[in-house]
């Protein structure tokens, strides 16, 4: 994948994310209930938020620190800038707690030559909800692969994201909230490097 080829990839998606909630408002109701005005009092405990079946679709955008890189011969200098990351997920609940889904994902960053690297992680990921009346705290672990694009030089290999939310119920259809994730990306070829990068993103999603 060239990087003309990938800023097109990058397009769609953010293109997508742009027109999502309107045709979420377009959709007919689900017959979860009537929508909860932004006032109205949510019970302290729901266990029973979820059921099996219930399904959500997240969108998430903020920043990806660079922290540190690993060597064959120790902690390698860092020459990657702060960057940007987009992601777009889905998830279904087997209860009112456990889920498996997918995330597609991209980030984008300079470095200090002023040449910019590209990584798009995909994957399947698994995770357990905590709900705090009208808090939801999920825990997650994405596994997949990456593409990885630098310069003229690409490169496909092994990913894994844990990632720890906090999210606010607005109501029945949308929740938004902050997301804490550490990146693993490993490159096992003639020169070993493992990469370390923290994400801090906002998201929103809507359950269906």
């Amino acid at each position: 994948m060239t990087a003309t080829r990938f800023r097109t990839f990058f397009f769609l998606i953010l293109l997508g994310v742009l027109l999502f909630p309107l045709a979420a408002q377009d959709s007919e109701d689900d017959g979860r209930g009537v929508e909860l005005p932004i006032d109205s009092d949510w019970p302290d405990s729901l266990p029973e938020v979820y059921s099996r079946g219930d399904k959500i679709f997240g969108i998430s955008v903020g920043a990806l620190f660079p922290l540190f890189f690993v060597g064959e011969s120790g902690i390698l200098p860092n020459n990657v800038n702060i960057g940007g990351t987009l992601a777009l997920s889905f998830s279904y609940f087997f209860n009112s707690h456990l889920f498996l889904g997918g995330e597609l994902g991209g980030m984008f960053a300079s470095t200090i030559g002023e040449n910019n690297v590209f990584i798009v992680p995909m994957g399947l990921r698994v995770g357990y909800q905590f709900i705090l009346g009208r808090f939801e705290v999920p825990i997650s672990l994405m596994v997949g692969f990456a593409p990885q694009i630098y310069l003229e030089e690409d490169y496909f290999g092994f990913f894994a994201k844990p990632s720890v939310s906090l999210f606010w119920r607005f109501n029945p259809d949308w929740s938004f909230g902050l997301n804490t994730a550490w990146w693993l990306v490993p490159q096992w070829a003639a020169r070993t490097v493992y990469g370390n990068f923290a994400e801090l993103t906002i998201s929103a999603q809507y359950h269906f």
